[in-house]
């Protein structure tokens, strides 16, 4: 069995996994999730203490019983910049990345999107799905497309929570990708990170190529029992 570190991305809530969770715990695995930190003052390292404290006593070599247990962490879009600073810290058996976004050593999660050309893959995926290339970000039309309405309904009466101001400041402090098994899953309709921009980065970046997967950029809530599929198979096949 596995316990599954499943990290959200920019919204920052625990709550994106809602529905996963449950997916998961169904076929006998352990999950750990977490909200990360809403003070804008709060960097990379206040990011992966978070995470740290919700593994707490969740050990990778053993559950309750004794029975060894991997520990993989699961990282959405923006976790990318740090759920690889938690395998410093951590024993972690494997990184999934879904939809995420790959530092270079020094680079700034603000840098990011300039220096790889986000904005033009973005524009460019919607003039091929004949949407308008100039349109300004809307995240009903980005990244709630798919998204069952009364989940997207639930998303937007939580209010916006956004991530902190100060993670897009700091530089990504390692010189290397950490030693760690790491697997890319991508939606092929994310309308944000379009799959072949995020095919480029992943080969140009770590070397290793993606898994599609149906849906767009919140595959956790718009296809959360398939992304639980793809996750366990990939655990079983580490």
């Amino acid at each position: 069995m596995t316990t599954y570190v499943l990290i959200p991305g920019a919204d920052g809530r625990a709550w994106y996994w809602h529905l996963v969770v449950p997916e998961l715990r169904g076929r006998g695995h352990e999950v750990v999730t977490m909200d990360l930190p809403h003070d804008p003052a709060a960097g990379l390292a206040e990011h992966v203490d978070a995470v740290v404290r919700a593994i707490g006593d969740h050990e990778h070599d053993r559950n309750r019983s004794g029975t060894p247990r991997e520990l993989i962490l699961v990282a959405q879009s923006l976790a990318g910049f740090f759920a690889p600073l938690v395998c410093e810290r951590v024993p972690v058996d494997a990184l999934i990345l879904v939809n995420a976004m790959i530092p270079a050593p020094g680079e700034t999660a603000g840098d990011w999107w300039a220096d790889t050309g986000q904005a033009e893959a973005r524009s460019a995926f919607a003039a091929q799905q004949g949407r308008d290339p100039a349109a300004e970000f809307d995240p009903l039309t980005d990244f709630f497309h798919d998204v069952p309405p009364a989940v997207t309904e639930e998303a937007m009466a939580a209010g916006p929570a956004g991530p902190a101001a100060a993670l897009f400041t700091q530089p990504w402090p390692l010189s290397a990708w950490p030693d760690v098994p790491t697997r890319f899953l991508q939606g092929r309709d994310d309308r944000f990170f379009p799959l072949d921009f995020q095919r480029r980065i992943a080969k140009e970046r770590l070397g290793i190529d993606i898994e599609p997967i149906s849906g767009g950029h919140l595959l956790a809530l718009s296809r959360p029992a398939e992304l639980a599929d793809v996750i366990c198979r990939w655990a079983m096949a580490s």
